[in-house]
């Protein structure tokens, strides 16, 4: 599950041995009115297929992985530059869940690439604007308001058992500081999953079949 308003080509450059794992890339929808981050979570549970699925979300879809979680029976949830509990994210969004802050965000702008990939990416997209115009292509006002307030209104107090953290130290999102256990990519920032493809090819399998 790519992260927010990221389509599923943010692992166009993850590969994993043919013989012994399928791969299936799923895609945000814009979420009805009034729609709880649960009930989405069950709407986007049913296009999984296959008993005993591995769970993979980047970001915001590593939150949304672990809410589906709770539909399927999977044999494992890896998250991806994300956070496993409320006490994980940083100040700035617990600070926003007691002020609404978040809600004055200039959203109607989405349309300008620079600064959803501040929203998503959490990082100033220049050099790379045409690449970051590929990744971030569900641009819905309401889908944005919705998922920023999802985000910083999650109330998952402890962390799901058996959830396998993967976590740049340099991210700037999610920083590290505020992140427990986890696995450790040296020099990995919240947009790893593109800029360290290698480091997930290597080590993903060995994640998943342990």
């Amino acid at each position: 599950m790519p992260g927010l308003a990221a389509n599923p080509s943010i692992f166009e450059n993850i590969r994993l041995p043919d013989d012994t794992f399928e791969i299936h890339r799923l895609e945000w929808f814009v979420p009805e009115r009034g729609m709880s981050l649960q009930q989405y979570a069950e709407k986007m549970a049913e296009q999984v297929k296959g008993e005993h699925p591995v769970l993979l979300g980047v970001s915001f879809g590593g939150l949304l992985v672990q809410e589906m979680a709770r539909f399927l029976d999977p044999r494992k949830v890896i998250i991806v530059s994300s956070v496993k509990n409320k006490g994980e994210l940083p100040r700035r969004l617990i600070f926003a869940r007691y002020t609404h802050i978040h809600k004055l965000l200039p959203t109607g702008l989405i349309n300008n690439v620079e600064l959803l990939a501040k929203y998503a990416f959490g990082e100033t997209v220049t050099k790379r604007l045409k690449l970051y115009e590929q990744y971030l292509s569900l641009r819905d006002k309401y889908y944005i308001d919705w998922s920023i307030d999802k985000i910083v209104n999650w109330q998952q107090k402890d962390c799901m058992p058996g959830v396998v953290h993967i976590h740049g130290d340099q991210d700037a999102v999610f920083p590290k500081e505020h992140i427990g256990e986890c696995i450790t990519v040296k020099g990995g920032t919240h947009t790893m999953i593109l800029h360290r493809a290698r480091w997930f090819n290597e080590n993903l399998p060995e994640i998943i079949l342990k």
